[in-house]
Parts: structure tokens; sequence; C-alpha cells
């Protein structure tokens, strides 16, 4: 057995419990709250030891939250809301979508933002014209 084999072995029953897909949610916080302590000292480098280990833990916590806490669906007027309540903005400060009147029909679902609004939405709060687009 190699050295690096033997001192896998001897620390493999504190690593193992990192690199398990969690199985409920008690296991899912525990890995979620052992990966902000391992991002705490990682920071942003990179090159850090255990920088791969954080990334392969992530990858964990975004399997589970797929499979168990499926993002609901968020339309165009769902975003554009999120933005205007945000920023405080009333529906006549977003001309990009037109008048009150539209941006109203927009909110209550009745209308849906088009490609024009949502490229110059894009281009005023800096953000990939799809999020402003239901598909």
């Amino acid at each position: 057995m190699s050295a690096l084999v033997k001192l896998v072995s001897e620390h493999w029953t504190h690593v193992a419990p990192l690199l398990a897909m969690p199985i409920n949610e008690a296991e899912y916080d525990r890995l979620v709250e052992q990966l902000d302590e391992i991002l705490v000292e990682v920071g942003d480098d990179d090159d850090h030891p255990l920088a791969l280990l954080a990334s392969r833990m992530a990858d964990l916590v975004e399997a589970y939250d797929e499979q168990n806490r499926p993002m609901p669906p968020v339309t165009g007027a769902d975003a554009l809301r999120y933005i205007m309540e945000e920023r405080g903005l009333s529906q006549s400060e977003v001309p990009e979508v037109g008048a009150q009147s539209v941006v109203s029909e927009i909110l209550s679902g009745k209308r849906q933002i088009n490609l024009r609004q949502a490229r110059a939405l894009s281009e005023r709060f800096l953000m990939p014209a799809s999020v402003f687009l239901s598909l």
C-alpha cells in the first residue's frame, strides 16, 4: 500500500461524509454547514488545498437542491417585479416596457414582455434579456 493510500485510508472516515450525497434534510444541513466552514478557509484562493473539496461538496449541495428543492418557474414579470421592488421603482419608472398601463398588464399576467422590451430591460439593468422572457 502506498503512503498516499495509507494516509487516505487513515482519514477516510472523516472525509467520506463530506463527499456523500445527502439523503435527508439533516444531512443536507450538515453538509452545507461544513461547506460554509471550508469556504471561509478557502476564500477566493482557487489554489487552496481544500478548493477542489469545496467544489465537489457544492456539486452535492446543488444536486440535492435540484432533486429535492426545485426552483419554481420564474416569469419575466416576476423578474421585473423583483427588480422594481428592490430598486423602489414605480410602474411609470420603467419606460423601456412602455406606458404605466402596459407595465401594469405585464405585472398582472395579462401580457408578456416582448423581445424588444426584454432587450431594453437587459441594457438598463445589465442582465441577460432571457431573464425577462417567459419561456
